[in-house]
């Protein structure tokens, strides 16, 4: 029997598969995140008082409040990613640049081709020679907004994640001249955003990537016209950042190497718990919202191990495309908190400049 199949002989639920059709049947969802407040522009804070929210607000694109939420947004990554990192956002940058920087003593990851030989042997200790990044870089974010990413159980949807990863990149990318355009797709087309620079076009940018329609349920995604998309024509050398849940077929792996080839790449890939895991609470209703099809089954032991064991086994699948394409790895999920997530990943690319493998998690968890 294969995976796809299950004790009944059917298609059992993979991935991509949720309750969304609880209500028909009286059921929530386990965790099913609350109607989001309004948002006034403040950074959010937990709801124990005990420090920011680790969870991106809401931005619903049809919400009256979404100017609202995005300055929220931006307010929240600003503050927080340069207390982490001090300011220094080089570690997201591609590459060592070619320009000399300081030296500082040897750590265990470092790129041992930055061995600075004078000051180690002036000082008797390994130092390594910091570089500077070249600037004026071209920023590309190929942004999935198809409705399995309208779903969400830890505390936000799995979209506003995606829109909050984006706010990150342009936030570590922007500035010194550097340019930043996108490709949207939401399964019913594409939308181009040119890259430039500047304040107020990285502003107008975000509102264009959060204000995307949600697409019907029953369309399909189209990761792969997305990426053909900033293919054709020929971009600058530049930073692509792929922002996708990843799930379905692994089809995109092709454009993805091809990418890779002239770009330096990093795939940003946004899940939720029960992408993962199938809680017990009995009879439900799942849904595909990229097929439209539905199946009412009983999450007894043996589905749920193996509804897990498939998910494991398709995110290895993912991981293995996006290394295989020479592409940074960065996974981020709604039930983390996501900008840490980021800073870890950006302090490991730094120290390895190699640009490839999925930055560690916090307690040595799978994301």
């Amino acid at each position: 029997m294969s995976p796809e199949e299950s004790a009944s002989g059917g298609p059992s639920p993979g991935p991509s598969w949720w309750p969304r059709l609880l209500g028909r049947l009286g059921v929530a969802p386990e965790g099913e995140p609350s109607a989001a407040p309004e948002t006034s522009g403040e950074e959010p804070r937990r709801r124990d008082g005990g420090g920011p929210d680790p969870h991106p607000p809401s931005l619903a694109p049809d919400s009256a409040h979404l100017q609202a939420a995005l300055r929220t947004l931006e307010l929240s990554v600003r503050r927080r990613l340069d207390g982490l990192l001090q300011g220094n956002h080089l570690g997201l940058v591609p590459g060592p640049g070619s320009e000399a920087g300081d030296a500082r003593v040897y750590q265990p990851g470092d790129d041992v081709r930055r061995m600075d030989w004078s000051v180690t042997a002036r000082t008797s200790e390994p130092h390594i020679r910091e570089t500077i990044a070249d600037r004026e870089l071209e920023t590309w974010l190929v942004v999935d907004l198809s409705p399995s990413l309208d779903f969400g159980t830890g505390g936000c949807e799995k979209r506003d994640l995606a829109v909050a990863a984006c706010a990150a990149v342009v936030h570590l990318t922007q500035g010194g001249g550097n340019r930043i355009g996108a490709v949207v797709a939401n399964g019913t087309g594409l939308v181009r955003l040119p890259a430039r620079g500047g304040t107020a076009h990285v502003h107008g940018l975000m509102r264009r990537i959060a204000s995307t329609p949600r697409a019907p349920e029953g369309t399909r995604g189209d990761l792969v016209g997305a990426l053909e998309a900033l293919r054709n024509p020929p971009r600058r050398r530049g930073l692509v950042v792929v922002v996708s849940d990843f799930l379905g077929d692994t089809d995109w792996s092709r454009a993805l190497r091809a990418l890779a080839v002239r770009h330096d790449v990093l795939a940003i890939e946004v899940g939720d718990l029960r992408d993962e895991e199938l809680p017990d609470v009995g009879t439900v209703v799942l849904a595909d919202p990229e097929s439209g099809h539905s199946r009412e089954v009983t999450t007894t032991p043996t589905l749920r191990r193996r509804f897990a064991a498939e998910a494991a086994a398709h995110r290895d699948r993912v991981a293995y495309a996006i290394r295989a394409a020479g592409a940074g790895h960065l996974r981020l999920r709604t039930d983390r908190d996501w900008i840490a997530d980021v800073v870890r990943f950006v302090v490991a690319r730094k120290r390895g400049w190699s640009g490839q493998g999925t930055a560690p998690l916090a307690g040595g968890g799978r994301a």
